[in-house]
């Protein structure tokens, strides 16, 4: 397999691949329940290339042909790579799952979730939690590649472990790659870490050291803020690329960044307010035109307070950007603010 080079900054790295398509620069955006619908990922696509991952689908539920379930794995005309990612604790249930999205067309990348560290999927030993059953975790993983039948790339994406105690990566990570995966991305914390403290990158090298033999690529996950720290972890950890979560909320503009970051052009600089008000106005837009205007008008409300961070917003126009109902309603609250106010970069 041949490597790509981007800019003096960054190290070569093996390409990531969808289909025939290369994710160029490699950045990757997490897929977050709640939030990376397809209007959230419209506007990241619009800011700059990668791989818009889908909220993370439950796949019993896409078995069953769940109606919301079913809108999830229903993509924009313009959106490629179409990319889904799965969760399940049946390796029969997954591979069905794996064949719907692959016989009907849905997707052109299947990730699988063993990361999500939230306690109401752990407990059920599924998430971050599922690889420490080892053979469990082996046989949805192959179960997953086999049911593909390389028509369709299938991905992993994990947590260190359950806890400092019970690290399970480093055999989880070449249990995926002797299978088949196209990468194996780490998000650096485990299972009990949930999103605290710092992320552990040189758990991330570890890995890449891991599976280097094997010519599988590793992604890192943890931490990135800015497009100088998507470049720092790929120097200081060999990763192949980058998967950005929580950096990029209130803040789709961050994959711009990132592009011109691995590219080695300056990057752009930070949107004042106005610019962000605009963004925020046609998230709402978008989401309105998928959901309908009630429910668009209460998903947005979830993100006010991540595009408004760091800018002078009185409290009770916050405030009632928190229980905005319509669009009109969120014009007038707009139109009250200064927009004249620079990007808080403290």
């Amino acid at each position: 397999m041949s490597v790509v080079s981007e800019g003096p900054a960054v190290k070569q790295r093996l390409p990531l691949r969808v289909g025939d398509a290369v994710i160029d620069p490699p950045v990757v955006l997490a897929p977050m329940a709640g939030i990376t619908n397809r209007a959230f990922r419209r506007l990241c696509r619009e800011s700059g290339a990668g791989l818009y991952v889908s909220e993370m689908i439950t796949s019993r539920a896409l078995v069953e042909r769940n109606e919301a379930t079913m809108d999830m794995v229903t993509f924009a005309d313009d959106e490629s790579p179409r990319s889904v990612q799965l969760y399940g604790v049946d390796p029969h249930v997954m591979a069905e799952a794996v064949r719907i999205i692959v016989t009907e067309d849905r997707a052109d990348h299947i990730d699988m979730n063993f990361g999500c560290p939230v306690p109401k999927v752990t407990r059920k030993g599924g998430g971050s939690a599922l690889p420490w059953k080892k053979d469990l975790f082996a046989s949805i993983v192959e179960s997953a590649v086999e049911a593909a039948d390389g028509r369709v790339p299938v991905s992993v994406k994990m947590r260190k472990g359950i806890d400092h105690d019970h690290l399970t990566y480093l055999e989880a990570g070449r249990t995926a790659a002797k299978v088949g995966v196209s990468w194996v991305a780490l998000h650096a914390r485990t299972t009990q870490d949930m999103y605290s403290g710092v992320a552990d990158w040189p758990s991330i090298a570890r890995l890449k050291e891991e599976l280097a033999p094997l010519g599988t690529p590793v992604l890192g996950n943890g931490d990135i803020w800015t497009a100088a720290d998507a470049l720092r972890m790929v120097e200081e950890t060999g990763a192949d690329g980058v998967v950005v979560g929580r950096g990029c909320l209130g803040r789709p503009w961050l994959f711009g960044h990132l592009v011109a970051a691995f590219r080695g052009d300056p990057l752009p600089p930070e949107p004042r307010l106005d610019e962000v008000l605009h963004t925020l106005r046609r998230h709402a837009e978008l989401l309105c035109s998928d959901y309908g205007e009630v429910k668009g008008c209460r998903d947005i409300r979830k993100h006010m307070a991540w595009y408004l961070k760091g800018f002078r917003v009185p409290q009770p126009i916050r405030q009632s950007l928190g229980t905005v109902a319509t669009l009109a309603e969120l014009d007038e609250l707009l139109a009250q603010i200064d927009g004249d106010q620079d990007f808080n970069t403290e």
